[in-house]
């Protein structure tokens, strides 16, 4: 059976804009799904990137025009300037840390439903309140929210040191267990491509 490693951040607009295709596409073709949210900034500082507020203006422009197209291409609403952002992605990264060990609800919808709060419905991620009622909305009980939070907070640190170890470099990246990497939610059809051994 294929297994996937996410790497991801639920504050990425890229995450946010994958959707729920990697779910689909694991479940068409009886792939696993490893979810390992991590400290993008740090990533970006490990890996020689540039967090979006210090690039040229010519790349911060085209990041918000790249932004509406793969939305509208996706079907997605969007806000390409969100008031909560960026925001401590720690909080929502632990939660989503506690529900994959739990695994009495949905992760993917989860991831889904924390990065639309951020992108596309004005939520604040880093709030008990938004994180507690995505849980609950996912199959999870909100309470999870406040639990093994030292385990988590352990496990997103390590997340960042093997997605550095690893060969990734931004959000979403996803690592398959033939060591293919794929970056973007933009290469997901290549992605599948591979699931389904066409390359």
């Amino acid at each position: 059976m294929a297994h996937v490693d996410y790497f991801f951040s639920p504050i990425s607009p890229f995450t946010y804009l994958t959707g729920t295709r990697l779910e689909d596409m694991a479940k068409a073709h009886g792939a696993t799904i490893t979810y390992k949210p991590l400290d993008i900034m740090g990533l970006f500082g490990r890996t020689g990137g540039v967090p979006p507020k210090d690039r040229h203006p010519n790349r911060q422009e085209y990041r918000l025009q790249e932004l509406r197209r793969r939305a509208a291409l996706a079907g997605m609403p969007i806000n390409i300037k969100p008031m909560f952002w960026p925001t401590n992605a720690a909080p929502a990264s632990y939660a989503i840390i506690a529900a994959q060990a739990d695994g009495s609800g949905d992760v993917g919808k989860l991831v889904n439903r924390l990065t639309a709060c951020c992108w596309a419905e004005e939520k604040d991620i880093s709030q008990d309140d938004v994180i507690r009622a995505c849980l609950t909305e996912s199959g999870f009980d909100a309470d999870l929210a406040d639990k093994g939070m030292m385990a988590s907070a352990d496990t997103f640190a390590a997340n960042l040191e093997e997605a550095v170890n690893r060969g990734a470099f931004g959000a979403p990246f996803y690592i398959t267990d033939a060591d293919e990497r794929f970056w973007g939610q933009d290469r997901l059809d290549d992605l599948e491509a591979h699931l389904a051994g066409k390359i």
